[in-house]
């Protein structure tokens, strides 16, 4: 279709597509009210455990006009991660399909940038900024919002068309533009799934307990992983898949085609024994540009220990 006959709208959503993207929505910059009592209601039951930093700058997370002077739009976008292949040996360690390739903030943080660009260049003169899981936005209630999907029982944001194996990116900017003005219901019904399949009781019906979380407990927690989750853990070492691997909505789950996401097959066929005599240099080998990192080679050491695959001392 010719750019002219095109709204703004379309043309940005359509360059999203080029970059990539798996979907894209629009919504207004606005207080989110109906998401404050969830969230202060997670925060007085503790489920955040050692994320501190979720009980701060509420009043931003709720609020994307105190991110970005004047917001009047956030744009939301997925972008897949699901992979064509996964870990060789069925004893090693795993880890989170998410954390196969590279650092996945950089990738979407370098396109978002892009859409930004386009929109200063090709539709109108603006200011904003790109979010990747990094600062207090909630992701998941914004593509709520801009009708990407619904935020399901466990927790995840949900694509009838796409599941769930995707990041959540935005940009929060100060041109108007016209909201998407539709709301995926929730499809999850009866089903628990999930909530069945979690090995340590983390989840109940869309709320998570983040203390009980194997993925907060092997990347966040900076301290002992409590006792009391010893043997729960699933073989997992850095992350955790499991409520997202049985959810019937990602049975149809495609492979993505982002080169920078794809594993080296060093990662790929590390056996149980390999990983058991990881050491700091073969760690930072392995992760030089991974989501890894962010647990450290100590907080590695210490899962490796908690699952049962001994670690030398550095």
């Amino acid at each position: 279709m010719n750019d002219k006959y095109q709204t703004a709208e379309e043309r940005i959503k359509q360059k999203s597509r080029e970059l990539g993207f798996l979907d894209c929505g629009i919504s207004q910059a606005d207080f989110l009210s109906d998401e404050k009592d969830h969230l202060t209601n997670w925060l007085s039951l503790g489920f955040q455990a050692g994320m501190d930093y979720m009980a701060r700058n509420l009043e931003k997370r709720l609020d994307p006009r105190l991110l970005v002077e004047n917001a009047r739009s956030v744009i939301s976008v997925l972008y897949n991660y699901y992979p064509s292949t996964t870990q060789s040996d069925p004893k090693a360690p795993v880890i989170s399909k998410y954390a196969y390739g590279t650092d996945y903030h950089f990738v979407l943080k370098e396109k978002l940038s892009l859409l930004l660009n386009f929109i200063r260049d090709e539709i109108a003169p603006c200011e904003g900024r790109a979010f990747v899981d990094s600062a207090p936005v909630l992701d998941r209630a914004w593509a709520a919002r801009a009708g990407l999907g619904w935020v399901g029982k466990n927790t995840n944001l949900i694509s009838v068309e796409h599941g769930s194996f995707f990041f959540i990116g935005e940009l929060i900017i100060n041109l108007e533009l016209q909201s998407d003005n539709k709301m995926v219901r929730n499809h999850c019904g009866n089903c628990t799934r999930c909530i069945d399949a979690c090995p340590t009781g983390a989840l109940q019906p869309f709320m998570l307990d983040a203390r009980k979380c194997i993925s907060y407990q092997t990347i966040e927690n900076r301290g002992e992983i409590a006792p009391e989750l010893t043997g729960k853990f699933a073989n997992r070492v850095f992350g955790c898949d499991i409520c997202q691997d049985v959810c019937p909505w990602n049975l149809q789950s495609t492979p993505h085609h982002e080169p920078a996401f794809e594993p080296t097959p060093q990662l790929m066929e590390l056996s149980a024994k390999e990983w058991a005599t990881i050491d700091k240099q073969k760690f930072n080998e392995l992760f030089k540009k991974s989501a890894v990192r962010r647990a450290k080679y100590e907080g590695m050491k210490r899962n490796l220990v908690f699952i049962g695959i001994n670690s030398p001392t550095p």
